[in-house]
């Protein structure tokens, strides 16, 4: 999935316009990243995919990882840093497996009530405050989740729940990452690879399809990709505040959609759509209304 936890990073005024194309480049390089992951599930393990898209990524890493080695072998709160990681890895696989069963936009759908899981999770974990309001979109937002996921005998199934799953373990990374916050961004991104490939390795010994050449490429890629597209996202970020950007996360659905008809026939349902609607409203009720009560 997309990039974690990104912080706010306020930019100069004149730079907005290209920190939101910044920000929609990487959100597309996401998206296109889940998309070619899915295409992959579909012959190889999700172990071996998780193993050897995180080699990729860390290749391209290791320029920055060398030079901040001593701070990534000393990291703030590591017992929580470890939990993310484990997080991380579970939410990937989740995702992955979902994606073998549903259409890319079908499960891009169910994430996009992260925001929603995120705020009534907040209350517990982190102990914030949510008013009625809030409340009332996020009791809105799942409305749109149970109209997705048509909870009927005939209806519901196995691969729709694990996307959901998977969006609620998005939405508990989203937490703990705020946790971390102080660790800085090459420590999250580090320990997030090196922790998804380990994961992905303890699976490897039960479960190996051998690549091809090309699909060796295309398995590396996807950690290349997903690397640009946190590189996009950074350098977003500092051009341009969060705030500003945030909302284009919800573009993912529409690229995902236009993804999965073109690739493999894929045609989103009426109740996708009108949940989709109804969850990305909520979200983004929640969002300005977090902006109103910050004063941004």
């Amino acid at each position: 999935m997309a990039a974690i936890g990104a912080q706010k990073l306020d930019g100069a005024e004149g730079g907005h316009g290209t920190g939101i194309l910044l920000f929609f480049l990487g959100m597309s390089l996401f998206t296109f990243n889940d998309a070619l992951g899915k295409w992959l599930v579909a012959d190889y393990t999700v172990g071996q995919v998780l193993l050897i898209r995180s080699i990729g990524a860390f290749v391209l890493l290791l320029p920055w990882i060398i030079r901040g080695i001593r701070g990534l072998l000393t990291p703030d709160q590591p017992w929580m840093n470890l939990l993310r990681v484990t997080l991380m890895a579970l939410e990937v696989a989740t995702f992955y497996f979902a994606v073998r069963g549903l259409p890319l936009a079908d499960v891009m759908t169910f994430y996009m009530a992260a925001p929603l899981i995120v705020t009534a999770l907040s209350v517990p974990l982190l102990g914030e405050k949510v008013g009625p309001r809030r409340w009332a979109a996020v009791l809105i937002g799942f409305v749109g989740v149970l109209i997705v996921l048509r909870p009927t005998g005939a209806a519901l199934s196995a691969s729709a729940l694990v996307a959901l799953a998977g969006a609620t373990l998005f939405s508990l990374v989203l937490i703990v990452t705020r946790r971390v916050r102080h660790t800085g961004g090459l420590g999250l991104i580090t320990y997030q690879v090196v922790g998804t490939g380990l994961a992905g390795a303890a699976t490897v010994p039960f479960a190996w399809v051998p690549p091809t050449g090309f699909d060796w490429a295309l398995l590396l890629g996807l950690g290349v990709v997903a690397m640009g597209a946190h590189l996009c996202m950074n350098k977003a970020l500092s051009l341009a505040p969060a705030a500003v950007v945030a909302p284009y996360q919800y573009s993912t659905i529409v690229i995902a959609a236009a993804l999965g008809w073109a690739v493999w026939g894929d045609v989103p349902t009426p109740t996708i759509i009108i949940g989709n609607l109804v969850i990305i409203a909520s979200g983004l009720f929640i969002y300005y209304r977090e902006r109103q009560l910050k004063g941004a």
